[in-house]
């Protein structure tokens, strides 16, 4: 998820600490501490934003892996709680810091792991990429609800007992219901282009918005679905590797993206002094467009002259993932 709503659910899980753990409230300095260790908690997995400074290569290959694996649901909430038990002299609650923050970093996987970007979760074991594609990026439901019940709390006394239960509750419910629709969609999808292809369905900030990708052997499909009616948009033909596209395979771009893209599409074109070669990942296509992958250019001796990989995109436009 975003940011801003990482760091609202470290807020309602202090919350909810509060109304599941008596001494959280008895002590204000075990209350200071924890909803410092949830807030840095929900929003530690994403550190790895620093790679940026390396590149967008390097921010590629790191970005939601090593940081949101499953060593690391364990480190973060020990690297947190114990400087924090420590500051706060609250060593004899460490124990319950360390688990109200471990909370918060499984939280955030966990919600991760459910949109379209996904997330490397199982590794050390696999570098798979796991992606649900039930939840946007941006959910405006849960942000203002959890919103509300956090304001209700912090600005006008409201009982945690009685709201933060009630929130993840809602949450959890919420996150079932938009899975059950999504599993509708996938086989909504396949019935109405009758392929057995692989097939993506994607949420957007509407609930009854989705778009959609089929890869089969030949052929990407892309399209949108609005209010259970299936709309084809556009349909792009594979193209069979040759040398000029082959000679890009090991630019570095290039393997970034490769390691991260799933739905692969890659053309070419002669230009006046060499060839264009536009690698590009149908699951994030918008408005009859692939607006991410890696363009390079090569010259009549297929050297590699320039590469650029990202978004082809201005960063207010969709699609935001």
């Amino acid at each position: 998820m975003d940011t801003g709503s990482h760091l609202l659910l470290g807020v309602t899980l202090a919350g909810l600490a509060h109304a599941a753990t008596a001494a959280v409230g008895s002590d204000p300095a075990v209350s200071q501490a924890l909803m410092i260790a949830t807030v840095v908690g929900s929003h530690a997995p994403d550190f790895d934003t620093v790679a940026r400074l390396r590149g967008i290569s390097a921010y590629i290959r790191f970005h939601r892996g090593v940081t949101h694996s499953l060593p690391a649901l364990f480190l973060w909430p020990l690297a947190i709680s114990l400087p924090l038990a420590w500051n706060f002299d609250v060593m004899g609650q460490l124990g319950l810091l360390y688990f109200w923050t471990w909370i918060a970093v499984v939280f955030h996987v966990f919600l991760d792991m459910f949109n379209a970007y996904g997330v490397q979760c199982i590794r050390p074991f696999s570098r798979r990429w796991v992606h649900l594609d039930v939840l946007a990026i941006f959910e405006p439901f849960l942000f203002t609800m959890h919103l509300i019940a956090a304001v209700w709390w912090l600005g006008f006394g409201g009982d945690p007992v009685v709201l933060f239960p009630a929130a993840y509750g809602i949450t959890l419910l919420y996150i079932g219901v938009r899975t059950w629709q999504h599993s509708r969609l996938l086989k909504r999808v396949k019935g109405v282009l009758e392929t057995s292809g692989v097939c993506h369905v994607i949420p957007s900030f509407h609930p009854f918005h989705w778009l959609f990708v089929v890869e089969t052997a030949e052929l990407f499909y892309t399209g949108k679905i609005e209010y259970a009616h299936v709309i084809l948009e556009e349909i792009y033909p594979k193209q069979q590797r040759n040398d000029i596209i082959q000679a890009t395979v090991g630019v570095d771009g290039v393997r970034a993206f490769l390691g991260f893209a799933q739905r692969v599409h890659v053309t070419w074109k002669e230009c006046q002094d060499g060839y264009e070669v536009v690698w590009s990942d149908v699951r994030f296509w918008y408005n009859r467009k692939l607006p991410f992958g890696v363009d390079v250019r090569l010259d009549r001796d297929l050297n590699v002259v320039y590469h650029r990989l990202g978004w082809r995109k201005k960063a207010w436009d969709p699609p935001f993932v």
